[in-house]
């Protein structure tokens, strides 16, 4: 019954959903600084990112195997697909909420929470690799503090370059405003490559739950054409509400700083994509920006919106799962 095609017809269209919508939640994470130095006009960056979210999420594929393939093993779930449905709705459940309260929570945590509360509800915790889950839960805990240390050292080494430097403030910050424009290019290419590809191992647990693939580690063509288109139209719409809060209410903003810490964050999303292992986007980057703030100034970094991100952070991932397991029991009480 749940590996009938219109079950699979609802994880493709729910996970497209998710793509899309994490595209126009994430895209603050690509442009967001790029936009509050005015290095381009919104409409502009937003364009640029939506392409290159788009040729990062067709270009690797090593995340969509650890999602689809790490966290459980979809050919032993009687119930993987209706545990896929589940995960998706309480993903985009929680992804809109924080959205629209403008909070720059985890796509990633609400996805990965999500895919545990559903297989703990449908199957018990003997069915969770929980290995494979530490490993990935370390990956998503590690690489926001990798990001604030990296952002702090990497603009002191600008800082510490440039006052060697007999260039007024003012001109070294215009040419890093061009620059801005290659490191928001960079910034969302490598967003592509990780969280566009979280909807493709969705996708691929539900083929191999429903057994229609072997495995989670081929990502068929067309699983990956229409997770990048997904992620590319969702960037293209934008999303102001987390834009503001990401690019102008963490700390202030120059062009030095915004290039700064998009090269720090696109470098460690770039790393961890290479590993295989699925980051948050949005946890990396406004940690680069917290480090690049500090290193700027301390007490210039707003502290009270950190701390309330920080706190999305630890809560996104239990409460997506407690809505994820609340949702499947609803769902198999009427399949």
């Amino acid at each position: 019954m749940h590996t009938s095609l219109p079950f699979i017809f609802a994880v493709v269209i729910l996970a497209v959903s998710f793509d899309f919508i994490n595209g126009f939640h994430d895209t603050a994470n690509a442009i967001a600084t790029t936009v509050s130095t005015k290095a381009l006009p919104p409409r502009i960056a937003i364009t640029l990112a939506a392409i290159m979210n788009f040729v990062g999420a067709l270009t690797f594929t090593g995340v969509a195997k650890t999602i689809g393939g790490k966290i459980a093993d979809p050919a032993k779930l009687e119930y993987g697909v209706l545990v896929v449905i589940a995960a998706l709705l309480a993903a985009i459940l929680w992804n809109l909420i924080t959205w629209w309260y403008g909070i720059p929570s985890s796509s990633s945590h609400a996805l990965i929470g999500s895919v545990v509360g559903a297989v703990f509800a449908s199957a018990g915790s003997g069915q969770i690799n929980w290995s494979g889950f530490a490993e990935i839960f370390k990956g998503l805990i590690i690489s926001p503090v990798i990001a604030l240390v990296g952002g702090y050292i990497l603009m002191n080494v600008f800082y510490f370059l440039f006052r060697r430097v007999a260039t007024p403030p003012s001109k070294v910050n215009r040419r890093f405003r061009y620059f801005q424009i290659f490191t928001a290019a960079l910034q969302s290419f490598t967003h592509g490559t990780n969280d566009a590809q979280k909807a493709m191992g969705i996708i691929v647990f539900a083929l191999v739950a429903a057994e229609l693939q072997a495995d989670a580690n081929t990502i068929p063509f067309w699983v990956q054409l229409i997770c990048a288109m997904a992620m590319g139209l969702g960037t293209s719409v934008g999303g102001w509400r987390i834009i503001k809060t990401v690019g102008g209410k963490i700390t202030k903003i120059e062009p030095i700083n915004g290039a700064t810490a998009d090269l720090a964050s696109s470098s460690i999303i770039f790393t961890f994509t290479q590993l295989g292992l699925p980051v948050s986007s949005t946890h990396v980057i406004s940690s680069a920006i917290m480090g690049v703030g500090a290193a700027k100034r301390l007490k210039g970094v707003n502290w009270g919106i950190a701390k309330r991100i920080v706190i999305t952070w630890f809560i996104t991932l239990p409460i997506s799962a407690v809505i994820a397991a609340a949702i499947y029991f609803l769902l198999h009480l009427f399949v």
